[in-house]
């Protein structure tokens, strides 16, 4: 346990922060497989919702540090190309 003011504090933010970066992550993570699942079922004006959605989800997370901003480009770049696939 913590036995500073400064330490006490930074635990409590550490925790509040995790809960914050889990849900976001989880957020898009569920985003993410409704998109795969669409591209599956080959519905293309779902699965470009679904993107602009997942683009916009994946941007805010990055933007705020909660996944890098690679990872996010590296997302949206190889899910686009999957449902530019479809016909």
């Amino acid at each position: 346990m913590a036995n500073h003011k400064s330490a006490i504090k930074k635990a409590r933010m550490s925790l509040r922060r995790n809960v914050i970066n889990t849900k976001t992550l989880g957020e898009v993570r569920t985003v993410e497989k409704k998109l795969r699942k669409s591209i599956a079922a080959k519905t293309k004006t779902e699965a470009l919702t679904t993107l602009s959605e997942l683009n916009s989800r994946l941007s805010k997370a990055a933007k705020k540090g909660r996944m890098k901003k690679k990872t996010a480009s590296r997302k949206v770049s190889r899910l686009s190309k999957l449902v530019a696939t479809l016909q």
